[in-house]
């Protein structure tokens, strides 16, 4: 078959692809063709301000960002506190270690990270953390999918937070099962 001939039997199979081949880009899932965000640092996703009492949380990626599988934030000054003992029913939570030290407990396991180090916390096992160094820590959090962390975050800030009992969790997708760490 010629050159010209094999090209006639192509456009005819596949039309769209010779007729218009703008049209399947444009509607391509490339992710240089979505708008790119950049969040400095020091920075939240918004501008706004959210604090749990025990940190500063900057939201670094918004749960519409990346279409609800992601939700990140930055709690920086971590001191003197953190979460209760808690289970996500419906996401993983990646944990970035990035300055001071945090005491995790995953399950029944304990353990002390310092910068650099890396855990997850799967979804359904119990966990919590505690800063324990002597400067505030600074750590990096991930949920996937987001679920309804952010709203859980944007409902929990300081100055007037609600009462965080057990009912108050379950209306988050999770489960209030014991009291904040306590350093050691």
């Amino acid at each position: 078959m010629k050159r010209r001939g094999f090209l006639k039997s192509a456009a005819s199979a596949f039309p769209l692809a010779f007729t218009q081949p703008f049209a399947l880009a444009s509607t391509s899932s490339d992710p240089s063709a979505k708008d790119v965000h950049v969040v400095l640092s020091g920075e939240d996703r918004s501008g706004e301000r959210h604090s749990r009492g025990y940190s500063r949380i900057l939201f670094k990626n918004s749960t519409k960002d990346a279409g609800g599988s992601l939700f990140v934030i930055e709690h920086q000054n971590l001191t003197g506190g953190g979460p209760p003992l808690h289970i996500h029913n419906e996401q993983e939570e990646w944990f970035y270690v990035m300055e001071g030290e945090v005491l995790f407990q995953v399950g029944e396991k304990r353990l002390r990270l310092k910068p650099g180090d890396s855990l997850l916390g799967p979804r359904g096992v119990p966990h919590a953390f505690t800063p324990v160094a002597a400067k505030p820590s600074r750590i990096l959090i991930a949920f996937t999918p987001a679920g309804k962390m952010e709203q859980f975050f944007r409902d929990t800030a300081i100055p007037n937070p609600p009462k965080e009992d057990a009912a108050f969790f379950r209306r988050y997708d999770m489960e209030l099962v014991g009291p904040p760490l306590k350093a050691m």
